[in-house]
């Protein structure tokens, strides 16, 4: 409540022209999402001054505020308050979960409806899950803007336009994201043919990066050094025993970034000691003992930060606004801890953990079978990739290699 934050105040925010009627909502949002007192103190003595940049903007009551109106209201008080600023964003968010303004940014009608047309056939034609959709849309606007800021419509594209994304694209993609992106901009190409849009041909004329199989290495660190990495991490803090058992998981069972983050309350059986993970590539569900490691990490981790209602994640965000935490945040955490550590860990992602988990239980006889069962592998080709990584054991299965013994013998 407004009037318990601020007792002899908050008269003056309540009757502001534009925003007071929704000022004491905004409080116990920015309070329920984890904001601290002091941070909600800031938030509403920003209000006056978004309240009258907005009313100078001809915005005379909230159901006419969009993304761009508030966008130009940012960039107007960045200018004189940089600190503060961040305030309309943040009333944004509110504004978006109360269902006052529509999410998503505005986009020409034409755009918009052209994205629309493409996820319907994506999902309906093409049967893609949702995370598949999602890209492969993600990648359709990205071009889509692209001829925007050109000044090219849709029904006028040429291999020119297209070779001009793909190698402002290739500035911030690799090889192999380059490869998938060139995949889903071929897909949007050939749906805009099937109704006349676009002439057909133009997504044949693309060509892709080269990737050979088995070309790299799994990324793979010692399990010296994850071990040494494990025990880095400040666990005095909440933020420390999330981060702490989150690598845990991924270290001891091999999970996935999206798997970690995926795990929720009623998939831990305390009782049966069992930790039950929904697989994302295989779609399964797969049933691991809990060791007591993992137990009294998960144990410290949620008497120390509860889970407040109605999220039932292990894992969710330590900063406000509260939600749920995403597979990249797992590999911020992960860059932030190596930085610390002062460890010399190339890799960029905790996707390395997972290789370690496998190439320590190939080390110790750990059959591939059982290896793969435990990763989620589809294949056992999957799981032989890591015999490239035992080198020691490769070794003594190679052939002698022809020498000066072999030339003495010939000559007798």
């Amino acid at each position: 409540m407004l009037r318990s934050l601020l007792p002899k105040a908050h008269h003056k925010f309540l009757s502001l022209p534009l925003l007071g009627p929704i000022t004491d909502g905004f409080d116990d949002w920015l309070a329920a999402s984890g904001f601290t007192r002091g941070s909600r103190k800031f938030s509403i003595w920003m209000l006056p001054r978004v309240d009258a940049n907005l009313r100078r903007r001809r915005i005379d009551e909230v159901a006419k505020l969009n993304h761009a109106v508030l966008h130009r209201c940012w960039k107007a008080l960045m200018k004189i308050y940089p600190c503060g600023a961040g305030t309309v964003h943040t009333l944004e968010r509110y504004l978006i979960s109360s269902g006052l303004i529509v999410d998503g940014r505005q986009t020409t009608p034409q755009t918009s409806t052209l994205s629309e047309d493409y996820t319907n056939h994506l999902c309906q034609v093409r049967g893609f899950s949702a995370s598949t959709v999602s890209s492969h849309r993600r990648t359709a606007q990205s071009f889509l803007q692209h001829l925007k800021e050109s000044g090219i419509a849709v029904g006028r594209i040429r291999a020119s336009n297209i070779e001009t994304y793909i190698s402002k694209a290739g500035r911030r993609l690799s090889r192999a994201s380059l490869q998938h992106d060139i995949a889903a901009l071929r897909g949007f190409l050939r749906f805009l043919t099937t109704d006349g849009r676009l002439p057909a041909g133009l997504d044949l004329q693309i060509d892709t990066p080269r990737l050979y199989r088995l070309e790299q290495l799994p990324r793979a660190v010692a399990w010296e050094t994850v071990r040494t990495l494990l025990q880095s991490v400040d666990t005095k803090s909440p933020m420390g025993l999330r981060d702490y058992a989150m690598f845990l998981l991924i270290a001891t069972y091999g999970l996935r970034a999206s798997e970690v983050v995926a795990v929720g309350l009623d998939d831990i059986h305390w009782r049966r000691g069992v930790l039950r993970i929904h697989q994302r590539k295989t779609s399964s569900a797969l049933e691991l003992p809990l060791t007591n490691e993992v137990v009294s990490a998960l144990v410290k981790h949620l008497k120390r930060t509860p889970p407040p209602e109605p999220y039932r994640r292990v894992f969710l965000r330590m900063r406000a606004p509260m939600g749920l935490l995403k597979p990249t945040a797992v590999a911020e955490a992960f860059q932030a801890l190596v930085r610390k550590s002062g460890l010399s860990i190339s890799y960029q992602g905790p996707h390395c953990l997972r290789h370690a988990y496998a190439l320590h239980l190939l080390k110790n006889g750990t059959p591939l079978k059982t290896i793969g069962d435990i990763l989620g592998h589809r294949t056992a080709e999957s799981t032989s990739m890591y015999l490239r990584l035992a080198t020691g054991d490769l070794r003594e299965v190679a052939l002698a290699v022809p020498g000066a013994h072999t030339s003495k013998e010939g000559q007798c």
